[in-house]
């Protein structure tokens, strides 16, 4: 009778064959272990290392401003003409109404007598026609005594040979001639009055227009008389004559800018600044000017909106006190604040953010001698630091040096 013979399930050969395996899955885990990080050896002396850190964070841009003075007086010819005379050289300080160049103009020179001419006529004119007025109002006036002496004679023969007539001591024809006397002169009277009223406003009216074409004329010869005036250029300002484009000899014409005087009574400083911050930057924004030991501050009072090969312009101006020997054309380093300061996680700025964006770095193990490969994110930055928003706490140590010769490197051994 045969006997059922009971199959080992762990042979050896099985056994041999399972230890095989977890050893090569342990070899090749611990090979992926060992390779899957790529590393590089670097010298610690090389490294640019900084600590993480809690402290005042203050977002602002370094720009470079232009001194200019406060204002500006463009120099713009009222009439043009030959240069005849200077009498004041670029650069030369003046009082307003000090005379800085005289031309000459032949054919302003023709007008303007001209129109002297012509007012002095109209002036004779006028003087001859209210003379006549008045001898006319003489005339007419004597006229108006002859009639009424007239018709007071007229109406004492009439009355008195109206009474004669009613006791029949003249005749109808006497009374008649009488009566037709008194009431030719009384119509007499009143044509006379009515011709000296109309005189009268005749008169009036003539004396009117001609006053106001001698008026007319009048204040055509002192506009005649300025723009010979405006032959002689004068200072508009106090202030200091710069630009002086001007000869003796030289033709000018009407509208040509000849000069500029500037103002000294103040100071601007006049900053482009890159597009990228035309929606941050406004009127009263605050900037500092450091000079030695002192810091001035300025502030910005006028933005010009129109961008030009990608900048825009602003003008600031000293808030306080104004630096000892400024002078116009002079440089001016400024950080224009774009925020107030606050607390913040910061690190210093470094050449890393060039290849990673300041999406990640390279943050130092505790004891110091490797630096591994994290995510992080940036938030606002100024000239000297970078505002970490996540990815670090305060008290770590990153490397903020250039990245460029470590490629896709995950972890950095420090010799």
């Amino acid at each position: 009778m045969d006997r059922l013979i009971e199959k080992k399930k762990w042979t050896p050969k099985k056994i041999i064959l399972l230890a095989g395996t977890v050893v090569g899955v342990l070899l090749l885990s611990l090979l992926l272990s060992t390779f899957g990080k790529s590393r590089l050896n670097v010298e610690g002396e090389r490294m640019i290392i900084a600590e993480v850190k809690y402290s005042t964070f203050h977002e602002f841009i370094p720009v470079t401003g232009i001194v200019q003075p406060v204002s500006t007086i463009y120099l713009d010819l009222q009439e043009g003409g030959r240069v005849d005379e200077l009498y004041a050289e670029d650069g030369a300080v003046l009082k307003k109404g000090d005379p800085i160049l005289r031309l000459t103009n032949t054919d302003l020179e023709l007008s303007l007598i001209t129109q002297e001419t012509s007012v002095y006529n109209l002036l004779t004119q006028m003087q001859i026609a209210q003379n006549n007025a008045r001898q006319n109002t003489i005339a007419k006036l004597n006229q108006v005594v002859d009639v009424e002496n007239e018709l007071i004679e007229a109406k004492r023969v009439y009355d008195l040979n109206k009474k004669l007539y009613a006791t029949n001591v003249i005749a109808e024809q006497d009374f008649k001639q009488s009566e037709n006397r008194y009431n030719y002169v009384v119509e007499k009277q009143k044509m006379v009055k009515e011709i000296m009223q109309q005189d009268s406003i005749a008169s009036v009216q003539q004396l009117a227009q001609a006053e106001q074409s001698y008026k007319g004329a009048q204040n055509g010869l002192t506009l005649m008389r300025r723009k010979f005036a405006d032959l002689t250029v004068r200072a508009p300002v106090d202030g200091q004559l710069t630009s002086l484009f001007a000869e003796i000899g030289q033709s000018k014409n009407k509208g040509e800018r000849i000069g500029q005087v500037d103002v000294l009574s103040g100071f601007k400083v006049r900053v482009d600044i890159d597009e990228h911050y035309i929606n941050r930057i406004y009127t009263g924004l605050e900037g500092q000017y450091r000079q030695g030991d002192s810091i001035y501050t300025l502030v910005i009072k006028k933005v010009y909106t129109q961008v030009s090969g990608g900048r825009f312009a602003v003008d600031m101006f000293f808030e306080g006190k104004v630096p000892a020997g400024i002078r116009r054309g002079q440089s001016l380093q400024i950080r224009i604040a774009l925020s107030d300061e606050t607390e913040a996680l910061i690190i210093p700025r470094g050449g890393f953010y060039q290849q990673t964006g300041g999406n990640w770095i390279f943050k130092l193990s505790k004891d110091g001698r490797k630096a591994y490969r994290i995510p992080i994110r940036i938030g606002r930055q100024n000239p000297d630091h970078y505002e970490v928003l996540e990815g670090l706490e305060a008290g770590d140590k990153v490397v903020v040096n250039s990245y460029e010769n470590y490629g896709d490197i995950q972890e950095l051994v420090i010799k």
